[in-house]
């Protein structure tokens, strides 16, 4: 099955490709000659990710999905929230968006100047699916809390900074991409997208065969 999935983050199209698994020719935009800088100006994760999948379906006519994905950090307030990719950018720093350097250096920044607080903090993510015209939505969470600073290398984005509740003692970006990959918010969001995918397959063979 050919379904395209409407972002340029290699981290993230390597996660989807792993979790889809081989039954699936997955695309990116760039790969149909699309490098389009999205607009991504909803105000929940949902309505963002519903732009990026609508906005490559009308370009391709293929089912497409893309997903939209907040970092809540409790003493904060909540923020980054929905704007995660461009937060040192929203703080201030001019030209930063989706430096994820200088969104952790930020981060850290910020939650210096609550000391005492809890660092309590969530990954949320919702993926929207285009498939034959219908739009369909999939929820995942991942709890834990914000480091006092980064540790590990693997991963991407705030993956050094955020300590998993699974994994208490370790960082994202120092847990294996397998382990990850089983716990994380996108993860939850992808897999339930595959299972519904699946499933639909399943229905579609069965009607073919009456």
């Amino acid at each position: 099955m050919k379904i395209v999935f409407a972002t340029g983050n290699k981290g993230k199209f390597k996660e989807a490709q792993e979790i889809l698994g081989p039954g699936y020719e997955l695309l990116c935009p760039a790969d149909l000659g699309i490098t389009d800088d999205i607009e991504e100006n909803g105000n929940t994760l949902k309505e963002n990710s519903i732009i990026k999948a609508r906005y490559i379906h009308e370009k391709t006519g293929l089912d497409c999905f893309a997903d939209d994905t907040g970092l809540e950090v409790d003493a904060l307030g909540g923020l980054p929230g929905i704007h995660a990719a461009r937060f040192a950018e929203v703080m201030g720093h001019a030209g930063a968006s989706h430096d994820f350097q200088a969104n952790r250096d930020v981060l850290l920044a910020e939650l210096a100047k609550h000391p005492g607080e809890p660092r309590t903090a969530r990954f949320r993510c919702v993926v929207t699916l285009i498939l034959g015209g219908g739009e369909y939505y999939f929820d995942g969470c991942l709890e834990g809390r914000i480091s006092e600073k980064e540790s590990g290398t693997r991963g991407f984005g705030y993956d050094p900074v955020f300590i998993a509740d699974e994994f208490p003692d370790r960082t994202l970006a120092e847990i294996r991409i397998e382990d990850k990959d089983a716990i994380s918010h996108r993860g939850k969001s992808l897999r339930a997208m595959a299972e519904f995918l699946q499933n639909q397959y399943i229905c579609i063979n069965e009607e073919s065969k009456k």
